[in-house]
């Protein structure tokens, strides 16, 4: 009897834990990708281009898997987005670059 109840518990652990991801909000990739946008917004507000482009490209990366994953037009938005905040940023252009990242994490937010 014991070995019957131990074993749905482990069985319902298993069920649990691989589901969480879909539980906790999704896609992975999209999860690392908003997270990336959020540290390079958060950098562009301070004015370091560089710390822009280089979470900018770390998002995008991710974007990029998600948006293949998903098939969501808010993704591709996003990667629009992220790809115009890194040529800014490599510009040295800071603020627009984060201003493309602002609207990109707002498409990336919508698909999550």
């Amino acid at each position: 009897m014991w070995q019957r109840i131990f074993f749905s518990a482990m069985l319902i652990c298993v069920v649990v834990f691989t589901a969480s991801p879909v539980l906790a909000g999704g896609n992975p990739h999209l999860q690392e990708a908003i997270a990336h946008t959020n540290e390079a917004i958060k950098h562009g507000g301070m004015g370091h281009a560089g710390a822009v482009v280089e979470h900018a490209v770390e998002a995008l990366g991710h974007a990029k898997v998600a948006a293949k994953e998903m098939n969501n037009p808010h993704v591709d938005e996003g990667v629009s987005h992220l790809e115009e905040a890194i040529v800014h940023g490599k510009q040295g252009h800071a603020e627009v670059a984060t201003k493309h990242a602002k609207t990109g994490l707002m498409h990336l937010k919508e698909a999550h």
